[in-house]
């Protein structure tokens, strides 16, 4: 049996009033506000300690010889995920696929 989905799906049945379904959907731009989910980035806090004063040290070292940029995703990887090499650099398996 085929199935007309361009038809209405409105039946007699089934048919509602905008009032009705108002009444069954409760109002949710009432004037009542939740002040868990208000947006106050001021009252924000981490748990823990306060890291505002710490500063981090990072060695960055240079790409190894056995490693390579990928030309796609710009991330670092080793030279066994070189899938082929285009005009504009290496491209790594994941990139590729």
């Amino acid at each position: 049996m085929a199935t007309d989905y361009d038809a209405p799906r409105k039946s007699e049945d089934e048919s509602e009033s905008i009032e009705a379904l108002k009444e069954r959907v409760p109002d949710k731009l009432s004037g009542s506000v939740d002040v868990e989910d208000a947006d106050n980035p001021a009252g924000f806090e981490l748990p823990g300690a306060d890291l505002s004063d710490v500063e981090l040290d990072v060695v960055v070292l240079p790409a190894q010889q056995d490693e390579f940029t990928c030309a796609s995703c710009f991330l670092v990887k080793h030279r066994s995920q070189v899938d082929h090499e285009e005009s504009y650099g290496l491209i790594c398996k994941e990139c590729s696929a």
